[in-house]
């Protein structure tokens, strides 16, 4: 299987694990549902100035950078803050091995007119070590993990699939 991690997978991490192994597996529940057609007309409408999704390597895809190196991802709500804060560190870290330093970073809420800088320590770049090898980890499991209820199921693509 391959090794390449997607700034997708760790977003999906922190949001739900079964989704990630759907994800990874090539089940993808997301391309009609309302929330994600939501967010892409965000997207079509937000920053329209801006150069926007700067794919690197088929691996990262940044939604926009910016002048002063720094780097954009556009976020619909908080609902999922921190998994949206863990998915802008894995482009900084992904960016730093590949010797790309001294960027900054910012998640825009451009439906709340906010933003939040971004930033990656060394204790993130450890935390993301464990993280990426645990991403290894679910998408080499033959079954999905087990199905926990969390805040975000009633909102999710992948929601019936979980209950069968």
């Amino acid at each position: 299987m391959e090794s390449r991690i997607t700034g997708v997978m760790v977003y999906y991490y922190f949001v739900c694990k079964r989704k990630l192994w759907y994800f990874c597996h090539g089940l993808n529940m997301e391309g009609e549902h309302e929330n994600v057609l939501l967010g892409k007309i965000l997207d079509e409408r937000s920053y329209q100035r801006d150069d926007k999704h700067i794919n690197i390597d088929n691996i990262i895809n940044i939604d926009f950078i910016r002048e002063h190196r720094e780097l954009h991802e556009v976020k619909k709500s908080r609902a999922i803050e921190e998994a949206g804060i863990w998915q802008v560190k894995y482009y900084l870290y992904y960016l730093k091995e590949r010797g790309v330093n001294d960027l900054k970073a910012r998640i825009d809420y451009p439906l709340l007119k906010q933003t939040l800088a971004v930033e990656l320590a060394n204790k993130d770049e450890e935390e993301l070590e464990i993280v990426l090898n645990d991403i290894l980890e679910i998408r080499n499991r033959e079954i999905p993990p087990r199905f926990e209820t969390v805040k975000m199921c009633k909102n999710c693509a992948y929601h019936d699939l979980c209950l069968i």
